[in-house]
């Protein structure tokens, strides 16, 4: 596959330079209210769909979605001008005001298949493993603010382990962690990341009991 080149937005941006994917923090949508969207109240979707269409590539952009009294961190993907999805955090600690969403979600972009994972989720290597596993070719992560040191070096493991680069905004900072285990960071406006994902697959074999057919053991 040829190389996807990734945008990384955490502050103002009069122009971006030309990328497959921008990530936007949650800065740029803020709260998005579903029942002031579909009632033309508000914008926010439409705008983040607009934004993919100036920026002329897919766009993941963070926000806080609200539905019914439920509020979830969310991202919006879109691309061309379309809104592509909406995918949620789908695990929330104890002590959280947050809802769990229903799904994680992968996109079909032009630049190739990026997962999206969202806040808590960074923290569940099931999560993103399972976004790996469905031929996923870049894991685009965002989180409202940096927290401790954890995010990037799970970035960097799971970059690592599952042979699929991730890119980071966290708040005011940007990570991206390539496959060979290096991780880049960036307290820029605006950072531009490019990456080469992998298309082969490295094969293992491991024994397991239990499993054959016939009931015997195969040495």
């Amino acid at each position: 596959m040829y190389g996807m080149r990734v945008c990384v937005v955490t502050g103002q941006a009069e122009r971006l330079p030309e990328c497959d994917v921008a990530l936007f923090g949650f800065g740029r949508l803020g709260d998005v209210d579903y029942e002031s969207e579909l009632s033309g109240k508000s914008e926010k979707l439409e705008e983040a769909a607009r934004l993919s269409a100036v920026c002329g590539c897919c766009t993941v952009c963070g926000c806080t979605t609200f539905s019914r009294g439920a509020v979830r961190k969310s991202a919006a993907v879109s691309e061309k001008g379309k809104l592509l999805g909406i995918s949620d955090m789908t695990h929330v600690f104890g002590g959280e005001s947050y809802k769990s969403g229903a799904n994680m979600g992968i996109y079909f972009t032009e630049g190739g298949k990026v997962g999206v994972c969202v806040e808590n989720d960074i923290f569940f290597p099931e999560a993103v493993r399972a976004l790996c596993t469905c031929g996923c070719n870049l894991i685009v992560a965002v989180m409202e603010q940096s927290r401790d040191g954890m995010p990037p070096l799970l970035a960097r493991a799971y970059a690592y382990l599952f042979g699929v680069p991730v890119v980071m905004c966290a708040g005011r900072t940007a990570f991206f962690a390539e496959t060979g285990g290096g991780i880049a960071t960036s307290t820029r406006p605006v950072t531009l990341f490019e990456t080469n994902p992998a298309v082969g697959c490295r094969l293992v074999t491991t024994r397991l009991k239990g499993v054959a057919e016939d009931g015997r053991a195969d040495y």
